[in-house]
Order: structure tokens, then C-alpha cells, then sequence
């Protein structure tokens, strides 16, 4: 896993932990970077190269857009440095830009995540994890969530759906 030398490469800074928001329209393409990145951070090498044709700008941008009101960021107006995304009862996307690790805006999103899906009745949250992202793996143990086994993600995908088998983590809330 690489990690850029320079924290403020790509365009995202290191800001202190901001108070969670709501994402806003007119941060759409600052997220559309900050996502592609670190899916190519954390994935593009442990998942199937086939899927990396799917997981472009363009496939980020267009969840983003259909996602927007499911989806709160932390960080400067315009420039955030991490992005959450739920739908019902799965804590869908989190992602922080590379500066803002151990700042603690991914717990903060985590947090706001988990009380998202807690305030529709919802008992037990879940997660998928690539299968080998330990980083991310460590990092839900640490909060409280726990493997539940191995699960196929059917990913929706311009050609179809492209089943992945990742590893599913869940939390009581």
C-alpha cells in the first residue's frame, strides 16, 4: 500500500476533525477524487483486476449523485477530508483521505454512521471489507464490530453484477 509522502498530494489536506455534516452538491467532484483515491489505496491491489474497469471517476460520481442525501462528510466547506455513506441497515462507504488518517475523522464518521442506521429502528448494522484490507479490518475491530464470516457482494456494475466475496462485519447498536 502506498502512501503519498506529501499529505496535502491530491488535493486533500489535513484539517482537524470537523464537526460531521451533510455532504453537499457542490462538493461532489472533491469526493469523486477523494473516494477514487482510496479505493485505488486500499483495493486496486487486492481485488480482482476485472473490477477496477468498473470502479472509475465516472462509477464514484454517479453513486455519489444517487447517494448524496445518504451521505456526510468532515472537513473544510468544499475540501473534506472523509466521506460516509449508509443504505438501511449497511454502513455502505467510508473513506478519509490518506492526511486525515488517525485524526479520528473516520471514527467520528463511524460514529455518526452507526447512529444514522440506530435512528431506523435498526438493531444490528453491517459492513462489507475486502477480504486482505487489514488495515480496514483492524481498524472495525477497533470500534467495536466483528467478522462475521465471508459473504458474496453483489456490486452492480454497467455490464451486470460482479459477485465478490468480502468479509462481513457487523455491529449490534
Amino acid at each position: 500500500m502506498s502512501h503519498p509522502e506529501d499529505p496535502t498530494q491530491n488535493g486533500f489536506n489535513s484539517a482537524p476533525v470537523g464537526e460531521v455534516r451533510n455532504a453537499e452538491r457542490s462538493e461532489i467532484e472533491h469526493l469523486v477524487r477523494l473516494w477514487f483515491s482510496g479505493w485505488q489505496d486500499a483495493h486496486a491491489a487486492i481485488l480482482p483486476a476485472e473490477l477496477s474497469r468498473y470502479r472509475t471517476p465516472e462509477s464514484f460520481r454517479q453513486r455519489l449523485i444517487d447517494g448524496l442525501a445518504l451521505t456526510r462528510v468532515s472537513g473544510p466547506p468544499d475540501s473534506p477530508s472523509g466521506l460516509c455513506m449508509i443504505k438501511q441497515d449497511e454502513l455502505y462507504q467510508l473513506y478519509v483521505a490518506p492526511a486525515a488518517r488517525g485524526t479520528g475523522t473516520a471514527a467520528a464518521l463511524l460514529a455518526d454512521g452507526e447512529r444514522r442506521i440506530a435512528a431506523s429502528a435498526v438493531s444490528t448494522a453491517w459492513l462489507a471489507c475486502a477480504i486482505g484490507n487489514e488495515r480496514a479490518a483492524r481498524f472495525y475491530e477497533k470500534h467495536g464490530w466483528h467478522r462475521a464470516g465471508q459473504m458474496t457482494n453483489q456490486l452492480p456494475t454497467p455490464d451486470g453484477t460482479f459477485d465478490l466475496e468480502v468479509w462481513r462485519y457487523e455491529k449490534r447498536l
